[in-house]
């Protein structure tokens, strides 16, 4: 969430950021930010000073009492009681106001980082990196969902009857190369300094806000009604959520930590070829890596978390690119991403399979997440977050990549973990 001293210093740059992102009525909305802080702020003046008369106005009562000036006293209880009725309308004012401003906020994301490069959709986005070969397969090669089904490795009819399309179920050397995949990916973030964590799959609406998942993707949230909890669309919500509301010292940055969870998203809408087997999913399986840091510290962090999701995609030698999103398909709470993409053989076309992204303070502001700074002052952190990594699709480009007309190599850094080199 933007802070409003900002929004009203800035803006210009507010708007032109926003801009930046193709973002709707911006003007009219940032317009209607500032009016009703202004009103916020001047209804609390009011307020104060209104108090301030009553608390006078109160002990100069209580002497009256004590003096025995019944008359006079009683005359500045009914002045009291009026101030009272005042003070009562003008909080009203103020509450209303702070809720509209605060519904406002809500509404409106991130600012982009300028190296953000302006765009509507992801064909606008820019490719920064591409590595590795594209493997040439033999004639008969299969797309994963079909080399799924000849080595019984995911049975997606099954997860169809047990609960819906979406729902996969991994069966024998499939279950293991998918919990290979998992322990590999903590064993290199745990490795690289990231403190493993066991996070709830389930939080409430105030983790949802605090990273910015609500209200902004109520619609594709999986919600538990009747006790208001919601499924998880990332690890990165429990997480993050660890340090709402704490103040921090400088002596605890960098926060690494790391987890593995499964992920719940509705993905309304979603139908096509695109979609099919493992390309998009209502429950899937995802280790994250998140970054609480110092702000000065943020940029170079991103690209350190950058560096370690290239580092395991080279161990497993799948060729990937990376690109750095545009304004028009950049995440709502992010000012900047970069998403790697593997390239699928079998489906001739990339697949995103992590974004790594800084929030700067736009998810401190919503946890209320500060640090104390030398000055003794209290401070917004930034905080950062990647997929390291999203299973499903490495899953699919392994498969894909790999096979052969014998069977489906295992990539080697993954043999100690699944006990054996080949899927036949």
């Amino acid at each position: 969430m933007l802070q409003v001293p900002f929004i009203r210093e800035n803006k210009e740059q507010v708007l032109a950021g926003l801009a930046k992102r193709n973002f709707k009525n911006a003007a009219a909305i940032i317009d209607e930010v500032i009016a009703i802080d202004e009103l916020k702020r001047n209804t609390q003046v009011k307020l104060d000073s209104i108090l301030a008369e009553s608390n006078t106005l109160n002990k100069e009562i209580g002497l009256l009492f004590k003096s025995g000036e019944t008359q006079k006293a009683n005359l500045l209880k009914e002045k009291s009681g009026q101030l009272k009725t005042v003070s009562k309308t003008l909080q009203d004012e103020f509450n209303e106001a702070e809720k509209n401003l605060l519904n406002l906020l809500y509404a409106i994301p991130n600012i982009p980082n300028k190296i953000v490069p302006a765009g509507s959709s992801e064909e606008d986005n820019e490719t920064i990196l591409e590595e590795g070969e594209i493997p040439t397969l033999h004639a008969d090669a299969l797309p994963h969902w079909e080399l799924a089904k000849k080595y019984n490795l995911i049975d997606f009819e099954l997860g169809n009857k047990i609960a819906g399309a979406g729902f996969p179920v991994y069966r024998g050397k499939g279950a293991r190369l998918q919990r290979a995949l998992i322990n590999y990916f903590l064993d290199k973030n745990t490795a690289a300094g990231y403190e493993e964590t066991q996070v709830p799959h389930l939080v409430n609406e105030a983790s949802g806000m605090g990273t910015g998942q609500l209200p902004d993707k109520e619609g594709q949230m999986y919600h538990v009604t009747e006790d208001g909890l919601y499924l998880i669309p990332t690890a990165e919500v429990p997480i993050t959520n660890i340090y709402r509301g704490d103040l921090l010292k400088e002596s605890d940055f960098p926060i690494c930590l790391t987890g593995y969870t499964p992920c719940f998203r509705r993905e309304a809408g979603s139908y096509g070829a695109h979609v099919r087997g493992l390309n998009r999913l209502h429950q899937f399986d995802k280790v994250e890596i998140v970054r609480i840091e110092h702000p000065e510290k943020s940029a170079d962090a991103l690209k350190e978390m950058v560096e370690h999701v290239q580092g395991i995609l080279r161990e497993l030698k799948l060729p990937y690119r990376i690109l750095n999103l545009c304004g028009g398909d950049l995440g709502f709470t992010s000012t900047l991403t970069y998403d790697f993409e593997v390239f699928s053989t079998g489906q001739d076309r990339w697949l995103e399979i992590s974004s790594v992204s800084n929030f700067e303070t736009f998810q401190a502001n919503r946890l209320k997440l500060r640090y104390k700074n030398t000055d003794g002052k209290s401070t917004l952190v930034h905080t950062l977050n990647g997929s390291s990594l999203a299973l499903p699709r490495v899953l699919a480009a392994i498969l894909e990549n790999y096979q052969t007309p014998e069977g489906i190599k295992i990539p080697e850094v993954l043999v100690p973990y699944v006990g054996f080199d080949i899927i036949d």
